[in-house]
C-alpha cells in the first residue's frame, strides 16, 4: 500500500551530543523529503553544536567533536532546514518525544519560529509499539525483514524509517494510509509543548504537568502565582515551552481588552 499524501512528508532524524531537550544540540540531521507524486530529494548536514560531545553520545552514534569540526553551527542551516519542511508533514523514529522537540528548540534558539501546528506528525515507533511493541533495528527486521547497517547513522535511520512505514501500512490493512489518520494514531495525546512539561485537560484548558502545580490549570495558576510564568521563563525550561505559555499568557491578556 502507498502511503496517502495530500502535500510533501519528511522523514528525518536526528544525532545530538545528548538527550535533555532544552541543553543538548543537534549533530546531524537527515532529511527524506516524499512528494506526492512520488519524487524523492534527501539531503544530511553535519552540524557543529558549539558545545562538545560527551564521550557516551559518541559510543552510540560515532559522532566525535573532530568530525564536527570546521562545519557550520546550527544557527547558519536552520533557514535550509526550514526551507525543506516548510509546508510538509513530519514523520520519524520516536519523533513526537525526541527529534521534534529538539529540533524545534534548535529552531528557535536560531530565531526561527517553529509551529508544530502548522505539521501532521508520524511517530513510526508509536505505531510499531501499538502494533507489536519493540528498537528501530527489531523494527526494521521484523517489518522489512532486513539488517540494519551503520544503526545510528542519521540517512541510514531515516530511509529504515520510511521502509518501516510502508511495510506498516502494507502488513496492517486497517491501519488507514493518509496522513491526517496516521498523525492521529501516532500522536501524543492532550501533550501542549512537546516536551510533555504542559498538558491539556479533557475541556481543551492548559496544565501543569509538573512541579507543585502539577495537574493545575495554567491560566489560574498565573492569577494565583504572577511570579510563576517569570520563574518558568527565566529557568532552564526548552523554548518551545516557555512559548506555549507565552502564547497562553497573551491569550488571556487580548481576551481581557477585547
Amino acid at each position: 500500500m502507498k502511503l496517502q499524501l495530500y502535500r510533501p512528508i519528511c522523514f528525518f532524524d536526528i544525532e545530538s551530543t545528548g538527550i535533555n531537550i532544552g541543553k543538548d544540540r543537534i549533530i546531524e540531521i537527515s532529511i527524506l523529503k516524499i512528494f506526492p507524486n512520488g519524487d524523492q530529494e534527501d539531503k544530511t548536514w553535519l552540524i557543529f553544536p558549539e558545545i562538545p560531545i560527551p564521550p557516551q553520545s559518541t559510543s552510540i552514534h560515532g559522532i566525535t567533536d573532530e568530525d564536527v569540526a570546521g562545519k557550520l553551527p546550527f544557527k547558519d542551516v536552520a533557514i535550509y532546514i526550514f526551507n525543506m519542511i516548510e509546508n510538509t508533514d513530519l514523520a520519524g523514529y520516536n519523533s513526537n518525544r525526541f527529534d521534534i522537540p529538539i529540533l524545534a528548540e534548535e529552531m528557535l534558539r536560531a530565531g526561527i519560529s517553529f509551529d508544530i501546528k502548522k505539521h501532521n506528525t508520524i511517530d513510526v515507533q508509536v505505531i510499531f509499539h501499538k502494533m507489536e511493541p519493540r528498537t528501530l533495528s527489531a523494527a526494521y527486521k521484523y517489518y522489512c525483514r532486513k539488517n540494519l547497517i551503520k544503526a545510528h547513522s542519521s540517512k541510514a535511520d531515516t530511509f529504515a524509517t520510511y521502509e518501516i512505514l510502508l511495510a506498516q501500512l502494507e502488513k496492517y490493512k486497517d491501519l488507514k494510509k493518509d496522513v491526517k489518520s496516521l498523525n492521529q494514531f501516532s500522536h501524543q495525546k492532550n501533550i501542549a509543548d512537546l516536551a510533555g512539561f504542559i498538558k491539556i485537560d479533557e475541556e481543551g484548558n492548559e496544565i501543569f504537568n509538573f512541579g507543585k502545580y502539577k495537574g493545575e490549570k495554567v491560566l489560574e495558576i498565573f492569577d494565583k502565582d504572577p511570579n510563576y510564568y517569570g520563574w518558568i521563563q527565566n529557568s532552564d525550561f526548552p523554548l518551545y515551552t516557555k512559548k506555549i505559555l507565552k502564547n497562553v499568557k497573551l491569550r488571556k491578556f487580548n481576551k481581557k481588552n477585547n
